[in-house]
């Protein structure tokens, strides 16, 4: 699984980006985060990554957890976010020149 390290200056969008071509390519990635800053634009990176893969029938779903990471010799703890993806298929059916959605299935890839 492909590793993301987030810093509090990072480019939500960039990182955004990155998390979705990894997704696009693979089943999973992991996003790291050091401190307040550095998970608020993890946080805001993952939002807009949902929003690039959404219209493409991609349901972007996240798992956090903590993480014990070395820095320069010093045990910090990292906020860990596992990504992985579940692809709706919607149902289409015509009746009377109407279309109704039928059933939406969700499975993971």
């Amino acid at each position: 699984m492909e590793v993301l390290k987030v810093s509090s200056h990072s480019s939500p969008n960039s990182v955004a980006g990155a998390i979705a071509g990894i997704l696009r390519e693979s089943n999973s990635v992991e996003v790291q985060a050091v401190g307040a800053g550095a998970a608020n634009q993890a946080i805001k990176a993952i939002a807009i990554a949902r929003g690039y893969l959404a219209p493409v029938g991609i349901d972007l779903v996240c798992i956090p957890s903590f993480a014990n990471i070395t820095i320069d010799g010093e045990e910090r703890t990292a906020l860990r976010l596992v990504c992985f993806f579940f692809v709706y298929q919607i149902i289409l059916i015509k009746t009377y020149g109407l279309n109704k959605l039928i059933c939406s299935v969700r499975r993971r890839i």
